[in-house]
């Protein structure tokens, strides 16, 4: 595998990672939780495949294996950081939306 296609994971993995967190809010609102928390679940293990792949990318450079930083790269990792921001306060609003839905039992 390439180095561009290799970003791409993180890419691609961020992307899908963050579609689940929003997903997530949705079905919370609607208060459907479990389909929330399932999307959460969906979105966590996408962001670990993006992590596994970032990990591997700096165990190489640790090993002196440096890979060339480019603007896909930066996009890569500002994709990974806001994926992993969304999944954080989407499970927050879940939770919310849970104390809303009790309250008003």
């Amino acid at each position: 595998m390439d180095y561009q296609e290799i970003i791409m994971g993180i890419i691609v993995h961020g992307g899908n990672a963050r579609s689940n967190a929003l997903s997530s809010i949705k079905k919370a609102k609607e208060g459907d939780f479990q389909e929330a928390e399932r999307l959460i679940d969906d979105a966590n293990e996408e962001l670990s495949q993006a992590h596994r792949v970032q990990t591997d990318l700096i165990q190489a450079e640790t090993r002196g294996e440096g890979s060339e930083i480019t603007l896909l790269m930066v996009h890569a990792q500002d994709h990974l950081m806001n994926a992993m921001t969304v999944r954080d306060l989407a499970q927050e609003m879940i939770e919310l939306y849970q104390n809303i839905k009790q309250e008003e039992v």
